[in-house]
């Protein structure tokens, strides 16, 4: 099994370098803000790299294939997601959705080292929308358990509001599509994310996230952009 993953390992390594290099593509696989095995024991380095290598990587090169030699090349993922959104283009519409979706899961996440602490101001927002930053988790994980099938939870700015909400989206969708909202921090649900670690106890998934690598350094940056 150590020899076939070696290979598996090798073969993903080798395209990404590839995917990466093509200069006529326009969107590109971020890279990881730290190393393979930093979530560990939460998520393990076989999770990251199955769901960075194959997943992640696999949406950059289906997206790269669906807008090649078409007006969406020369656009940015972002504006590639709400053209598609309006026109409406399913299929790249997913694919540049679950780029953003993943890009923005990993900065989401950090090993307990440096994942710091809600910021004053923030703080005060999660105590007025929820009223305390406990209430908070509890209610994300409610959000991530009672989601029926594939999809995400995020937590986002109501800039109609000025409060935190908690929304949750079918597969592909994401928040970037709604004017109002500022994305601050989001969990994949899909079984891809903890099916390696946790089989289908989702549960033991979300707790151990949110109890121990959710970023609040980044969080806190995403709420004062």
């Amino acid at each position: 099994m150590r020899h076939l993953y070696f290979l598996s390992y090798y073969n993903v390594e080798y395209e990404h370098l590839l995917l990466n290099k093509i200069s006529n593509m326009s969107i590109t696989l971020m890279d990881l803000p730290y190393s393979e095995d930093a979530l560990e024991p939460f998520i393990s380095k076989k999770t990251v790299f199955f769901h960075y290598h194959k997943h992640h990587a696999g949406y950059v090169k289906n997206l790269n294939n669906l807008i090649k030699d078409t007006e969406l090349q020369e656009k940015s993922l972002e504006e590639i997601i709400l053209d598609a959104y309006q026109m409406p283009k399913q299929k790249i519409f997913n694919n540049a959705a679950q780029i953003w979706n993943h890009n923005m899961m990993w900065q989401s996440l950090s090993l307990p080292s440096t994942s710091g602490e809600p910021s004053e101001q923030l703080t005060e927002l999660i105590v007025r929308s929820f009223g305390s930053i406990e209430s908070l988790k509890e209610k994300l994980h409610e959000a991530a358990i009672g989601h029926f099938g594939s999809g995400w939870v995020w937590l986002v700015l109501n800039k109609n509001t000025s409060k935190l909400e908690i929304m949750t989206t079918l597969n592909a969708n994401t928040p970037l599509v709604f004017p109002n909202l500022v994305t601050l921090f989001t969990i994949d649900v899909w079984e891809h994310a903890y099916y390696i670690d946790y089989q289908n106890l989702r549960p033991d998934y979300i707790k151990s996230l949110i109890e121990n690598i959710i970023n609040w350094t980044y969080i806190n940056m995403q709420f004062t952009l």
